[in-house]
C-alpha cells in the first residue's frame, strides 16, 4: 500500500497525507511536474482529472476538471507559490467554473507538497490547509480524504509503466 498514513487536525485545520514509493525523489516529482502524469492519478479512480491547463513555475495557473462516472464535470484551479524542485511544492486549490475561474465556492485550501528520500524510497507528504473548520468539515463530508488516499494509491501505476517525460 502506497499511503502509510492520513490525519486530520482539527485545531491545526490540516489534513496530512504520508506515502512511500518505490522510485526515486525525481521521479515522484515528475508526476506532479507533467500534466499528462498529473492527471493520472490526481482524481479519485471513479473521477479521473484533465488538466487543461498546467504552468508548473512559480505564480503559473493550472486548471482542471474532473469527470465523475455519470459524466458530471466538477472544475477545479491552482495557482502555483514556492517550488523547490525536486523537493517541494506549494499550491493554493478551490474550485473553479467551466471556464477555470474560481468560483470562490468553499474557499481555496492551501497545500505543501515535499517529497524526500526515506530508507531507499521517496516519501510524499502532502499537508493541507483550511482557511476555517466549517471548510475543513464541509471538504472532509463532501469524501476529500477517501478520495485523494485513492488518488495516491494510482501513482505507483504511474511508477510502474515507467512513463517518462
Amino acid at each position: 500500500m502506497t499511503v502509510i498514513s492520513s490525519h486530520t487536525d482539527p485545531t491545526a485545520l490540516t489534513l496530512t497525507f504520508v506515502a512511500d514509493f518505490d522510485a526515486t525523489v525525481e521521479r515522484v516529482w515528475q508526476t506532479w511536474e507533467d500534466p499528462r502524469q498529473l492527471e493520472r492519478w490526481w482524481g479519485p479512480p471513479t473521477w479521473p482529472a484533465t488538466f487543461a491547463r498546467h504552468d508548473f513555475v512559480a505564480g503559473g495557473r493550472s486548471r482542471y476538471y474532473m469527470t465523475g462516472p455519470d459524466g458530471e464535470k466538477v472544475h477545479g484551479w491552482w495557482v502555483t507559490g514556492a517550488i523547490q524542485r525536486p523537493h517541494r511544492l506549494e499550491f493554493e486549490d478551490g474550485f473553479a467554473d467551466e471556464n477555470g475561474e474560481p468560483t470562490g465556492d468553499l474557499g481555496a485550501t492551501r497545500a505543501v507538497v515535499t517529497i524526500e528520500e526515506a530508507a531507499g524510497r521517496a516519501r510524499l507528504t502532502i499537508v493541507s490547509t483550511f482557511s476555517s473548520t466549517d471548510q475543513l468539515e464541509q471538504l472532509l463530508a463532501m469524501g476529500m480524504e477517501e478520495g485523494m488516499h485513492g488518488a495516491m494509491e494510482q501513482i505507483d501505476t504511474i511508477i510502474a509503466d515507467d512513463y517518462m517525460i
